[in-house]
């Protein structure tokens, strides 16, 4: 009995902020299904303190799989960066298939300390360089018939119940970056509403509980999240893939939640390299 196709086969992904967290894991995963992944983030060699992980390691760990995989450094929130990681990934591996927009930027700080520069920089690295690489890759897409757009979303947009509200809404901080992921929501929608018919599947993806990143815990929040309130990251690789591999007749304009997703199409959970969890 022969082994199954893998999903991703002959298939070229572009994973933004995929030096590690969520965004590492979602290319370990569809490395594993045989994409060739471009993965794109500011740590090529080094990483920041509190901040392990970088592009080159990760690499070596598609590679070191007998996965293919180009390191393109470069910051997201930077326009001419954006259109060079598109250059780079089709002129080395070829024309995008799946754009997963997952390096994101969130200022925790209270209300009074919000500047004007942390709300442009907010929209600009999780509404608008969302907007724009899609921009990018979506005439190939549509050319071709086929094309998968991931945009990464949060449990944040979700209004805080109370009052009474629990302590991690009292710290305030974390709202702004709620708000342009909520912008997210309705601009991928209105995305896939526009190009169904077409070919391309365009949603978001939130985790349904916290991921336990190395950003979660350099920004010192991880001490306000319960056990009962995590998720393991390979839930969110897993129904990134799924949504990478959808139909998008069917499955488009979604906001979707990582576990519910997956129980929703019954998907059975997998580690990063493929094999049972």
């Amino acid at each position: 009995m022969s082994s199954p196709q893998p999903e991703c086969e002959g298939k070229i992904a572009l994973v933004t902020g995929s030096s590690r967290g969520i965004g590492a894991a979602i290319a370990e995963r569809l490395a594993s299904e045989g994409a060739a992944v471009a993965l794109s983030a500011r740590s090529l060699d080094t990483a920041p303190e509190k901040m392990p992980g970088t592009l080159r390691e990760m690499v070596e760990t598609i590679e070191g799989r007998g996965g293919r995989a180009l390191a393109i450094q470069g910051d997201v929130g930077v326009a001419k960066d954006r259109e060079r990681m598109v250059d780079e990934c089709e002129k080395q591996l070829g024309p995008v298939d799946i754009l997963i927009n997952n390096a994101a930027y969130g200022p925790y700080r209270p209300t009074l300390e919000f500047s004007a520069e942390d709300f442009a920089k907010t929209l600009e690295m999780n509404m608008f360089a969302a907007l724009h690489l899609s921009q990018r890759v979506l005439p190939g897409m549509l050319e071709r018939g086929r094309g998968w757009i991931v945009n990464i979303s949060s449990a944040t947009v979700k209004l805080p119940d109370g009052p009474p509200y629990i302590a991690w809404e009292k710290l305030g901080g974390h709202h702004l970056y709620g708000a342009s992921k909520a912008g997210l929501d309705r601009l991928t929608a209105g995305m896939a509403a526009e190009h169904h018919g077409k070919g391309v599947a365009i949603n978001t993806l939130a985790p349904v509980a916290a991921v336990m990143t190395p950003g979660v815990y350099a920004k010192g929040i991880a001490d306000f999240i319960e056990d009962s309130m995590k998720e393991p990251v390979e839930t969110m690789a897993e129904a990134a893939l799924l949504l990478s591999t959808c139909d998008p007749e069917k499955l488009t304009g979604r906001v979707t939640y990582s576990g519910d997703l997956l129980a929703e199409f019954g998907r059975e959970l997998r580690a990063l390299d493929g094999s049972p969890f």
